[in-house]
């Protein structure tokens, strides 16, 4: 096999792992299949210091000009 998804063992972790019949397997989305084999199904949640290191990272600075409407009109 290369470089495709592992058909017959995902199948048979979906049958005899998680205990589906074959038309439930075929009817999940990767994704589903994903986060019911346990995989991170996303991206964690955003903590209080994550957002403070974004903010920091990325201020909130008005292009052209400052928040009192001192840019160039355009939003």
């Amino acid at each position: 096999m290369s470089g495709g998804l592992d058909w017959p063992g995902l199948l048979r972790v979906g049958l005899r792992g998680l205990g589906l019949r074959p038309g439930e397997f075929w009817r999940l989305t990767p994704a589903e299949l994903a986060v019911m084999l346990g995989e991170a199904a996303g991206a964690p949640p955003l903590t209080r210091d994550r957002l403070s290191e974004l903010a920091a990272r990325f201020p909130d600075t008005p292009r052209g000009g400052d928040l009192k409407g001192g840019g160039d009109g355009r939003g």
